[in-house]
Parts: C-alpha cells; structure tokens; sequence
C-alpha cells in the first residue's frame, strides 16, 4: 500500500470486490517496475520496441479500429439535476447509470490485473494540484499516464492521511465493444467510469475528463477556472517573461502556437518563446491578486499526422525519446515510425495503423490514422518553461480566445473590458473545413473551446466567469481574440500564422503593457495597421487593413447567430451576456 488514507483504502476495495481481478497492483512510478510492465507489455504483443539509437525508449501500440477517438455521443455528465447538467451534455440520472453500469464491471477483470495508479494533476505540493486515483486492467493506460501526470507514491503527498478530496477513476477495457462502451462523470460524487474503450482520450482519465469536466465543476465550487488553454511565456531581450493563456476549437493550431518559434526578426534581437502547456491551463487567484496558471498535465497527447520539422519543430522532437506513438505507420526498414505530413518520403516497406503490410509509395490509402496520437513527456520539449513545475504557477496578462474563420472576425481585436471578453469568448466559433463531416463553411459554436468538456451547465460556467472577472478586479488579465485564419476571394490565407503568429502576440503584451495604440470599433480595440510588425514579410500595409476589416453587415449576421445559440441556455445565460450582445448590435447600428 503506498498510502494510509482510508478513503482511498476503502474505495479500492470496493471497487476490487466490484471487478474481481485476480491480482492488484499499487503503482509506485519506480522505473524498475515500469519495466517490468513494458516488458511484459512486449511480450504479449500491446507494444512493440522501436528502433532504440534512433527513438530512444520509444514504443508502437495499435488501438482496435472501432476505438480510435473520444465519443462524445456515449460521454456523460451525471449530475443529480438534469438541468445541472445542461443543454450542451448528455446526462442520465446518476442512479439510473450506476445501475446500468455496475452489472458490466461485476467480474470484469476476472483473469486479468488491476493496476492502482495515484496520480498529481500538476507539480507534486502545488496548492493548485490535485490528486487522482485510476484504476485500470490496461498496461497502455499505466504507461501513458506516467508521462501525462505525476504517477506514483509520490501524488499522494497533497492528499495526505484524512482528505477524501481525490477523483476516483474506474476503467476497463472489457471487451472494446463500441455498443457498450461509456465514458461517464459523476461530478458531485468526484467520479469517473470508462469501460469497454481502449483509446487514450476516453481511458486517460486524468487528461479531459479530471482535468477539464470534473475539474471544471470543482473550479466553479472553489473559485478557480479549469480551461481547455494552452500557457505560454515571451521573453524579452531583457530576460522579463509575460504569459498568455489561449483557447481555440480543433484544427485552429493550437499545438503550434503553444510551442511557438519566433520568427528570425525577434529571434535576432534575443526574445525567446516558452512552453508551459499546450492544452489544459488551471487557473487561479493568487496572493497578489493577480491569476495564475498552471499546467495539471506533464505530458503531450499530440496529434500525429502534420507534425513535421516545419509546422511545430518543438512537437516533433519532443516525441524524439521515451514516447508512446498510437495508430500511425510501422517503417519496417528501420523500425521508426512515420505518419501524413511528416516528410515527403512515405516508406516503401512499412505496416500501416491496422497492422496491415503497406507501401506508402504505392498506396493511396492513409497509412497513420487521421486521429494517431503520441504520448511525449513535456521535459522533451526544446522550448519547456522553467516555471513549468512551479508549485505557484505563472501569471497571466493576457487571454486569447480564437476561431477559424474566412471573413468575419479580423485578425485581432481586445475587449473593452473583463465581462465584453467573456462575452467574446462566450460566442467562440469555427466555420467547417472540408476535413470535417458534412457542409463546408457551416459556423459552429464552441464557447471558449470547452463545448465538449465543460463539466456542468454552459450557462452557469459563463456566470462563474463573470464571477472571477469581479473577483480580479483591475488585475484581471486583458481578453483578446485573433483569427489567423481570413482567406481572400480565391480561398487562400492572408495571413502567414506558424511562428509569424508573435506578430499578434507582441501587439497583445504591448496592449497589456500600455504601450500600444488602439483603434475602437464595433466589436473592440483594433491595433493601428502600421502596428502589426510586418518586418521581413512580404505583406504591405494595405493587406494588414484588409485583415482588420470588419464588415458590419457580416457582423449584423453573427448577432442573429449569437442570440439563436443563447436561445439554447434559456433562464441560465446571464443577464450580462444579453446586455453584451444588445450593446453589440447598437454599436453595429
């Protein structure tokens, strides 16, 4: 045992008469029984050793094909209220669903062992950290959870002996079947169930869901914010560090921008960018009552295909050693891994995701699922923060909330002030790209990119973050929101985005600082044309106004879509966002 607590005692045992493993294992997180679970791991097949000079403590895992990505539909909120749960969740009555999912773990593990992993949601002794305990018959999930948190004897320090304020997680895979397969959260009783699932986003139980859905509950209740944000830091030739945390929905280059590279204009005079998460920011007041962020996370779950030298160099060599690769190409002639997007060189000899013999020069069938992920510690990354495990986080000065899309918002604009930026963040949206299903250039709301992962009702969250703005008071970070993504009549990009994105940036941190001009518009503070820095780029400054166009007939269309989804949060949508909006279309005229 490597804890005296007897909540988590007492729970474990419930939950192994429930299971019925024919043994249980407390992971401590020492290498040498990692080992022993990566050799057994090699043994039966679950894994396969890569090439070791070149991926050092590298491995290939295969997911079964009907289980390669979260599923929102089977993904539950089980508050004990319906309308706690909201209209953006699926819920069931908790009871209902304990009920309905007791039967399937009873003898589940039967034959097979239950490994008992504590774990730290950030660094071990931060005031921000939290604790959580997985239970799991997956040696994948073992594996992959010693590099996404702080797995081991070690999380229980922040418990302590008496505390029953840990999340509980249960998972199986049972038998991978699609049917029966759920992913659900019980938020007043700081719990999790996942069965019949094998994939890193639904058996990971600390990433999305502790993270993000329990942990945003949590927040609201303990006056903190859980946000699907990336964290990074700009340091200035000086050696002064500012931080920025921000949201942006699938496809909008998240991952990126996270581990930035500065463009050779800032590179030259000595600014430097710094990774402190790339996904997942727990954000709190601290003594000087400014807010502070820290990453819950220690790992990256990254997205394989398009991840090459060019568009996040940072990422790649982050998964360069002791890395988990899922669902992408087996090069059989080096025993590397490949996937779309790394490089031009398809291997001629190779194993494609479902284990099938692929020559990617030949083939025109995808080799890496569209989804294949790799799991990388975060101290691989070039560009890793210093403050990446400091225990009081990181403050922040500004917060970014983006979208893609091809004419409305501009490049970049500020709010007025605290409750106007929620509002902005609040009506977050993307348009469709051909690479998702159905109609291209369909606008789809994603309130500061937490649709899928707020843990309680949408409306309630929005209040909990105008309750945080009262909270700040004039030490309350800047709202801003960019969109690197307007496109000309031809339908190519304007803007160059990648590492040309600090462009923004240094607009942004200059508009915290004092230091930068604006212009007001309709929507918000707009930076002058000419104080964009276009040095280097073959940009004039006709396309930079072009960027900050905003058309007030295409913006009088966003507020009628803007009050069609409020109309969704019914009495639960703050009065002040209503405000907000009518305030919006009077300066719309």
């Amino acid at each position: 045992m490597l804890t005296n607590n007897k909540n988590v005692l007492n729970w474990v045992d419930e939950m192994v008469a429930l299971c019925k493993p024919d043994q249980v294992v407390w992971i401590d997180g020492s290498e040498a029984q990692l080992n022993a679970l990566r050799e057994k791991s090699l043994a039966s097949g679950e894994l396969e050793k890569l090439n070791e000079e070149k991926l050092p403590g590298c491995y290939l895992h295969r997911t079964i094909p009907n289980d390669v990505a979260r599923v929102e539909a089977r993904t539950f909120i089980c508050s004990r209220k319906e309308e706690d749960a909201g209209p953006t969740n699926n819920w069931c009555d908790p009871k209902e669903m304990y009920a309905k999912l007791t039967p399937m773990y009873d003898g589940v593990m039967k034959g097979r062992t239950m490994y008992v992993i504590p774990y730290s949601m950030g660094p071990i002794g931060s005031p921000l950290a939290k604790v959580g305990v997985e239970l799991t018959d997956s040696i994948y999930v073992v594996l992959n959870m010693d590099i996404m948190t702080r797995m081991g004897k070690d999380a229980f320090a922040n418990l302590g002996d008496t505390s029953n304020d840990f999340v509980r997680g249960l998972h199986s895979k049972a038998d991978i079947d699609p049917e029966n397969r759920y992913i659900v959260h019980f938020p007043e009783d700081n719990t999790i169930w996942s069965i019949n699932s094998g994939y890193g986003g639904n058996v990971l139980l600390g990433k999305k869901c502790f993270a993000l859905r329990i942990a945003s509950y949590q927040g609201k209740n303990e006056g903190w914010m859980a946000e699907h944000m990336l964290i990074l830091g700009i340091e200035n030739p000086q050696g002064e560090v500012k931080y920025i945390t921000a949201a942006f929905p699938s496809a909008c280059g998240k991952t990126n921008l996270a581990m930035l590279v500065p463009p050779e204009v800032y590179a030259k005079q000595g600014y430097k960018v710094w990774c402190v998460g790339d996904d997942i920011a727990w954000l709190k007041p601290g003594e000087d009552g400014r807010l502070y962020a820290i990453n819950p996370e220690n790992g990256f779950f990254g997205v394989a295909p398009g991840t090459n030298e060019k568009s996040n160099p940072n990422a790649l060599h982050s998964a360069m050693r002791d890395t988990i690769f899922t669902n992408v190409v087996h090069n059989l002639d080096d025993n590397t891994v490949w996937w779309e997007g790394l490089d031009k060189n398809p291997p001629a000899n190779a194993v494609d995701w479902l284990g099938q013999p692929w020559n990617g020069k030949e083939s025109t069938e995808k080799g890496a699922h569209p989804n294949s992920r790799f799991t990388a510690p975060a101290r691989n990354c070039p560009c890793i923060s210093s403050e990446f495990n400091n225990p009081k986080g990181v403050p922040v000065s500004a917060m970014i909330f983006g979208g893609r899309r091809a004419k409305t918002a501009p490049l970049v604009y500020q709010s007025f002030n605290w409750n106007h930026g929620v509002f902005v963040g609040s009506t977050m949206a993307s348009e469709t790209t051909a690479a998702a299903t159905g109609a291209v250039g369909v606008v789809r709301r994603d309130p500061m990119a937490m649709l899928p992962f707020c843990g309680y009702h949408m409306g309630d969250y929005f209040k909990h973050w105008l309750e945080m703005g009262e909270k700040l008071g004039d030490k309350a970070p800047k709202i801003f929101n960019v969109n690197w993504f307007r496109t000309d009549d031809e339908g190519h990009f304007i803007w160059p985005g990648f590492g040309d994105n600090m462009r923004v940036l240094m607009w942004i941190l200059d508009r915290c600082d004092g230091k930068a001009d604006a212009v007001e518009t309709a929507i918000g503070y707009e930076p002058k044309p000419e104080d964009i820095n276009t040095d280097g780029l073959n940009i004039d400054l006709d396309v930079i106004k072009g960027l900050l166009n905003v058309d007030a007939s295409l913006w009088k269309e966003e507020a009628k879509g803007i009050h069609e989804f409020y109309a969704k949060f019914g009495d639960r949508l703050p009065e002040e966002l209503n405000k907000q909006l009518a305030a919006l279309e009077k300066r719309l005229g």
